[in-house]
């Protein structure tokens, strides 16, 4: 679990790719801190286990399923990324509830600075945009984020300066893709509430407690 504040970005030295695997050996400092083998770490908010540490890097592998439904496999040495460690039990719960399991990718429409106003604009796709509200939360390339607009194709967020700063989202421009992980409390009412699955309170029990018309 990760709460989308961003530690640092490090910056990839090393990608090896052998069809459906990948090898990805990333140089950091702040995050290598107490970092052990098994350790699970956010990579632009993927989640990824270490498997190696030597020297300033860490070293995670992913496979097919992650490699499709993330831009993990786009990445090449020299690329900047965003990194954070799991929470502990004493960490401060600063961004939202994170899981690292990324959703599917998000193409930038727009990215834009006006004085210390950034905005990003992404287009999604609709099994995406139904968990998405205005003032909620969403994470973006490891990056936890309120959505400031929403219509019906897409949300748009708002970077202050020291988002830009700190993390890749500085470095996004129209056309990118980005990993993108929705508020899974969102997920956990919609099961609740039925949803199409089984499991769900019924509708008359929601209408003894006072919802629905």
């Amino acid at each position: 679990m990760f709460t989308g504040l961003v530690e640092e970005t490090g910056r990839v030295c090393q990608v090896v790719r052998r069809g459906d695997y990948q090898r990805l050996q990333v140089r950091a400092s702040a995050v290598l801190q107490g970092m052990a083998r098994g350790d699970s770490i956010a990579v632009n908010g993927v989640c990824q286990t270490v498997t190696d540490l030597e020297g300033d890097t860490f070293t995670v592998e992913t496979l097919k399923v992650s490699l499709d439904k993330t831009t993990l496999g786009t990445l090449g040495p020299g690329h900047r990324v965003n990194l954070e460690r799991a929470l502990s039990l004493s960490s401060r719960l600063g961004g939202h509830l994170v899981q690292g399991h990324v959703d599917g990718t998000a193409r930038v429409l727009e990215s834009r600075v006006n004085g210390p106003n950034g905005f990003l604009r992404a287009g999604l796709a609709p099994d995406l945009l139904r968990y998405c509200v205005r003032e909620g939360s969403v994470t973006i390339d490891g990056v936890s984020l309120t959505i400031a607009g929403l219509d019906q194709e897409s949300l748009t967020v708002n970077l202050i300066p020291l988002t830009r700063e700190t993390t890749v989202l500085g470095d996004r421009r129209a056309g990118d893709l980005v990993n993108i992980e929705v508020d899974i409390i969102g997920r956990y009412v919609e099961r609740l509430l039925g949803g199409g699955s089984p499991g769900g309170i019924s509708r008359d029990r929601l209408a003894a407690w006072g919802f629905g018309p």
